[in-house]
């Protein structure tokens, strides 16, 4: 009989970067996946919803592996596990799936055993497998992160969005890997473009610690990503010159992309024409795509603990059902 208890977590997507703060910048949004794990007699796998198709149903899977490494660094063995998810965050698209799998498996597999080990220990065990701390902060923490990383320890200032934030994405239809993105990126920059990028970083955190939302157009502009990435996604370039002139505080690339996102003020009166804008300049360049109106998520991942029982299939498609509705 296993001494663990079975675990659920609640995990957000994300954006990286904002712009200017590559690798540095997140914000976690209200997209979500859920995950519940715990022991069983062997590995098996219940994967539900659009967003998990092609995913491994074997220990390569990207969850199981976490999980080991969890408790691994804690010092027990549970070489067999029951994991069950769902997620509506969409895969390779500048959401932070990667980020918010390896979050929610983290917190699971920390959950299901006790909880030995500390935020501040995931954080950096999720930085390393991520390689840089935005989206694994702001999916971990919640709210907007700024993080640096100096390759074993990750340190980090959450800062509390503004109320009057809100977010729109439109999301392409095709998706853009993460390492191709980065490869398009050259190995050196000039330092007026270094000292460009830093000067607007600083100036968007202050904006968001202010809650100044008028200074967050002029801080999103970006020198170090975006130009090298624009031609991957057709209509990128008109979005970033037009979309603040259509009723956007600010746009930038979501991550890696090919999702842009838009912040905008909740009490604009602009906000329909902007979500026209971005899906007609998709149409112009034959790219299918949809929009979708989201918020700053505040709590970052949340971790229950449940008692073990014959229903974990029915229960967890009842409570995500249960999630969606409400």
């Amino acid at each position: 009989m296993s001494i663990y208890g079975r675990s659920r977590v609640k995990v957000p997507a994300s954006t990286a970067n904002l712009g200017p703060g590559f690798d540095t910048l997140g914000m976690a949004l209200s997209l979500y996946a859920w995950i519940e794990m715990e022991e069983a007699a062997e590995t098996v796998f219940h994967l539900y919803g659009d967003e998990m198709k092609g995913i491994a149903r074997d220990k390569s899977n990207l969850l199981y592996k976490v999980a080991q490494m969890v408790f691994a660094e804690a010092g027990v063995s549970v070489p067999e596990l029951s994991i069950s998810m769902y997620s509506e965050i969409p895969l390779t698209r500048g959401l932070g799936s990667s980020a918010s799998a390896i979050v929610g498996a983290l917190a699971a597999a920390n959950a299901m055993i006790g909880s030995p080990l500390e935020s501040a220990k995931l954080f950096d065990m999720a930085t390393a497998l991520e390689k840089h701390p935005d989206n694994v902060g702001a999916s971990i923490f919640g709210g907007i992160i700024t993080a640096a990383w100096d390759g074993q320890h990750a340190d980090y200032i959450r800062i509390e969005p503004p109320q009057a934030l809100e977010v729109l994405v439109v999301i392409p239809e095709f998706e853009l890997e993460t390492v191709k993105a980065r490869g398009l990126l050259p190995a050196e920059v000039t330092m007026g473009d270094a000292v460009h990028n830093i000067s607007r970083t600083s100036l968007l955190t202050a904006a968001l610690s202010a809650g100044r939302l008028d200074m967050i157009g002029r801080a999103m502009q970006d020198r170090l990503h975006q130009p090298y990435r624009a031609p991957m996604v057709p209509g990128m370039e008109k979005l970033l010159a037009e979309a603040p002139g259509r009723g956007a505080l600010g746009i930038a690339l979501s991550g890696a992309g090919p999702t842009l996102l838009c912040m905008v003020d909740r009490s604009s009166d602009k906000k329909q024409e902007l979500e026209h804008f971005l899906t007609a300049t998709m149409q112009e360049n034959g790219i299918p795509s949809r929009t979708v109106w989201l918020s700053p998520c505040t709590s970052g991942v949340t971790t229950e603990l449940l008692e073990r029982n014959g229903m974990q299939n029915g229960s967890f498609l009842d409570m995500i059902k249960g999630e969606l509705q409400s």
